[in-house]
């Protein structure tokens, strides 16, 4: 199975940068010039509505949205967020439902090797935290995507060390009686985005073979699959990004433009 070229964006890429860089990557999915790609990156703070945004979801306080071409309604990104777009075709016969379980098994996986247990909550996408009490969950990770010509756009977002404040002006995910929470919250302990990177490019890399070989990851018990312990092929914190580039410090000055994105 071809590798996904990975596209491990340092500093933070301006949203409307970010969905040009997707649909270069995607023109040459389509085209056969590439067999996929992942891009890993963080953006400034945002707010994005999906095609099912409802109005009563926006903003409280007037803030800008950027309204996409993706599924699913209003979620925030921003720093401390770890934004994942696999730009991938989808197996024949098309199952777009079984790439979202894929995703959310993405998600899984990357918070248990975080020390963090995080699951599916029926009738509902993305992954979620169980509160102590188990009566209510928390949303650590959302997915949103769009698929055209077989190939898709967008992806998931993994709250890692971010602040939630944003998150009180909007219904996150048009979903008023849960919450959200990081990863870091959740584990009790400082858990960064250059971490999580590393952690979630072999799984997506997983995930694409299987859905070409009918091994879904989310068929996989969690059990059967290598801990950080059983080996070195899945990779360790690091105050590195996935790429090898050290971390660029938070700051207005750290936002990165196209021209600065490996190609």
């Amino acid at each position: 199975m071809p590798e996904l070229e990975i596209v491990r964006v340092p500093g933070l890429l301006a949203y409307d940068e970010g969905l040009a860089l997707q649909q270069r990557l995607r023109a040459d999915v389509v085209t056969g010039r590439s067999p996929g790609a992942l891009v890993l990156c963080e953006h400034p703070s945002v707010y994005t509505a999906g095609r099912r945004t409802q109005p009563s979801d926006l903003p409280r306080d007037g803030s800008p949205v950027v309204e996409v071409d993706r599924g699913g309604r209003i979620t925030w990104h921003g720093p401390g967020q770890l934004v994942a777009y696999p730009i991938v075709r989808l197996a024949q016969p098309l199952d777009v439902v079984a790439w979202v379980r894929d995703l959310e098994q993405v998600i899984i996986d990357v918070a248990a090797d975080v020390g963090v247990t995080a699951e599916r909550v029926d009738g509902r996408s993305g992954a979620w935290v169980p509160r102590p009490d188990r009566a209510n969950h928390d949303k650590v990770g959302a997915i949103g995507l769009h698929v055209a010509e077989g190939v898709t756009s967008h992806g998931i977002a993994i709250n890692c060390d971010n602040t939630l404040d944003a998150y009180a002006a909007i219904v996150p995910c048009g979903i008023a009686d849960a919450g959200v929470t990081t990863l870091s919250r959740a584990a009790g302990r400082h858990v960064t985005v250059d971490e999580v990177a590393a952690l979630v490019a072999p799984v997506v890399q997983a995930a694409f073979g299987g859905m070409h070989t009918g091994n879904r990851l989310a068929a996989v018990s969690q059990t059967t699959r290598p801990s950080r312990a059983d080996g070195p092929d899945r990779p360790t914190s690091s105050d590195r990004s996935a790429g090898g580039e050290p971390r660029l410090q938070a700051g207005p000055d750290r936002t990165t433009h196209l021209q600065e994105v490996p190609a």
